[in-house]
């Protein structure tokens, strides 16, 4: 089906790495850690599948193509994300915990120095 072919297109792992790839620099630091915290968590087994489904929703507005702010937009355009990844967070905290942190951590210092 087309409609399942476009959502896979847009909402996988890949369109995640790609996108954090593309707007790392301009995104920064403070938008990426909470996005990797949240990846790191929802690819660990040990994560319980109703965090998984909050970190994947929050994972998915971040890589959507349709934004409420657009992206491209300087400083504004990432804000919208922030707040959706920072309630993710705030609602599965009990389960990120210091592997999933240092993971992130070491994702940013390969591509920030």
């Amino acid at each position: 089906m087309q409609n399942d072919t476009e959502f896979t297109n847009h909402y996988s792992e890949n369109s995640f790495w790609d996108k954090v790839r593309k707007f790392a620099k301009i995104a920064g630091e403070n938008v990426l850690e909470p996005a990797l915290k949240l990846y790191y968590a929802a690819n660990d087994e040990h994560t319980p599948t109703w965090a998984k489904g909050i970190a994947y929703g929050a994972l998915g507005y971040f890589i959507s193509p349709v934004d409420a702010m657009p992206d491209v937009m300087p400083v504004v355009g990432y804000s919208d994300d922030m707040g959706v990844l920072i309630a993710a967070i705030a609602a599965i905290v009990a389960h990120i915990n210091e592997t999933h942190a240092q993971k992130a951590r070491e994702t940013l210092k390969q591509w920030f120095g």
